[in-house]
């Protein structure tokens, strides 16, 4: 168990009359009230139970109310993932502000941007950071920091979080915040030009966990594997999702080291763990070399990027007692649809229906519904929708549409789908990932799943590129498994047989990895940034 600066006795007992069940610390609370030694994070060596987190979370909330954050300030949170991060999280909130996440991975310019941007009263950060933190802050002179751990070289005016801990009490401070007040700011991982700060409520986020753990099914008793950074969305609403049913959640600082992050996974018996594409792809390249077996975990989730289908067979293999839910969503409404285990059978590529308790339409662009089979934009109702993108009223307007129901909205995700006759959903691509070909759309998903169907493909990405003849041409740019052969003749071909002639690849570049995002996504604007000097020699 952790224990604090001062040495002394973490209390467990939460104020039972002060749980109430609409804002999200309320989770915590409720936790801690009703079995406050049930373990809620294990990080690393650190093993935390809901009473602990709680009573730290209290004390850090009124450190920062000491330090002038009242009500719907902003309060920014540049930690990896670590236990103080997960903890800040809830401390934040109990202080009635909104948090900030920024991954530990961001450049002091971004990082300086976001302060400004928000207009952040404080920054919770680690001393580890402080040569990215540092100059950040020097632009935003009027954010105050607190630091977990200690540096030599760090500037005067930093606050250690220890000593602002001591004497601070361990119950909750009183509150005024209602349900509809902003909980976060989750800015978006741009590649180009500034990021997004998208705005979610408390009744928002509580709105898409009950959702997404009524159809997991989560328990008390699981134990959650993430190690999803806990900026974005889906990695977010591991550590939410485990509080909201008082399950534990076994946090992971990245998938950097494989080796021990399979060693976690079995000495903690881990009952569900959550992944995307990227990191399933390396998991079936260790698996060829030495098969991978996780008896324990009974669910598997994938999310951040389509899941392709070649890659199902080999994740049941590694989790043999595991549902596999295939999922889809945006961090504008966090979760959108999922599909059943029991159909992964039968539509293999399909994302699934709406997450219970909302609503799709697919729309063409003037707005009206087309028909199954007919490829349209993807629009999603619910309480679950953003609030808007922060300070940015133009943008948010070119995605909160008005609803066919007076007073409501729809999100525009900008993602093209088709529908098939039963109601199941299909991602195509995004409406401005489409590549016109001759004329021909080309959807890159497809050319994509195709070119995975060979065993030796790790990664791969389509793009459409500036073509004299053909207004834009096919590239794929593929990765390979390590040690494993493979040729463009061999992409050409497997192309040739599954798809049209028109959506076959012009050129493919063969690279040793493909460059990501800092939340572990491929990124299309990357690859085109830094292999534009091999595409401007192809023919």
């Amino acid at each position: 168990m952790i224990s604090s600066r001062a040495n002394k006795p973490l209390p467990t007992k939460i104020d039972e009359a002060a749980v109430v069940s609409r804002l999200l610390q309320d989770d915590l609370l409720t936790q801690a009230a009703n079995d406050p030694e049930r373990i809620a994070l294990i990080v690393g060596d650190v093993r935390m139970r809901y009473g602990e987190v709680a009573h730290y979370a209290c004390r850090l909330a009124h450190a920062l109310r000491q330090r002038g954050v009242r009500r719907g300030d902003r309060v920014v949170i540049f930690m990896s993932n670590t236990w103080h991060c997960a903890v800040s999280i809830y401390a934040v909130l109990l202080a009635g502000a909104v948090f900030v996440p920024v991954n530990a991975q961001t450049k002091a310019d971004k990082l300086a941007f976001i302060l400004a941007d928000t207009d952040a009263r404080l920054l919770l950060t680690e001393a580890n950071l402080a040569r990215i933190f540092t100059p950040a802050v020097q632009q935003q002179p009027q954010v105050r920091v607190l630091c977990a751990g200690h540096a030599k070289l760090m500037p005067t005016d930093v606050e250690y979080l220890d000593d602002t801990l001591i004497d601070m009490p361990g119950t909750p401070p009183p509150s005024s915040s209602i349900a509809l007040d902003l909980a976060a700011l989750l800015y978006t991982s741009g590649t180009t030009g500034n990021p997004k700060g998208v705005m979610h409520s408390h009744q928002s986020l509580l709105f898409v966990l009950d959702s997404i753990n009524q159809y997991l099914k989560l328990t008390a008793d699981d134990r959650l594997f993430s190690f999803l950074p806990l900026n974005f969305g889906y990695g977010l609403c591991q550590w939410f999702s485990a509080v909201h049913v008082g399950a534990t959640l076994v946090l992971e600082q990245s998938f950097t080291y494989p080796a021990q992050v399979f060693n976690r996974m079995q000495v903690e018996s881990v009952t569900c763990f959550a992944g995307v594409p990227t990191v399933f792809a390396m998991m079936l390249t260790l698996d060829a070399k030495q098969p991978l077996s996780f008896a324990s975990v009974r669910r598997v989730t994938s999310a951040a990027a389509a899941l392709p289908v070649e890659f199902i067979a080999g994740i049941r293999k590694i989790f043999p007692q595991a549902d596999l839910f295939n999922m889809y969503g945006q961090t504008e409404c966090i979760r959108i649809a999922y599909l059943e285990p029991d159909q992964l059978e039968l539509k293999p590529d399909s994302v699934g229906c709406a997450i219970p308790g909302t609503e799709l339409l697919l729309l063409d662009e003037q707005g009206h519904p087309v028909v199954p089979g007919e490829v349209g934009y993807l629009h999603v109702r619910g309480q679950h929708l953003m609030r808007g993108y922060w300070h940015q009223p133009d943008k948010t307007a070119e995605v909160l549409l008005p609803a066919p129901i007076p007073g409501e909205n729809l999100l525009k995700t900008g993602d093209l789908f088709r529908q098939d006759a039963d109601g199941y959903f299909y991602f195509v691509g995004r409406s401005d990932d489409i590549i016109t070909s001759r004329g021909e759309k080309v959807s890159p998903t497809e050319v994509e799943n195709a070119i995975y169907s060979l065993p030796a493909v790790h990664e791969v990405v389509v793009l459409g590129i500036p073509d004299p003849l053909s207004g834009h041409a096919v590239c794929a740019f593929v990765a390979a498994r390590q040690g494993e052969p493979l040729s463009e003749q061999q992409i050409k071909n497997v192309c040739v047989t599954r798809l049209e002639n028109y959506m076959v690849p012009k050129h493919i570049l063969m690279l040793p990895e493909l460059p990501h995002t800092d939340n572990g996504k491929l990124s299309r604007q990357l690859i085109l940034q830094q292999c534009a000097e091999l595409i401007s020699q192809l023919d």
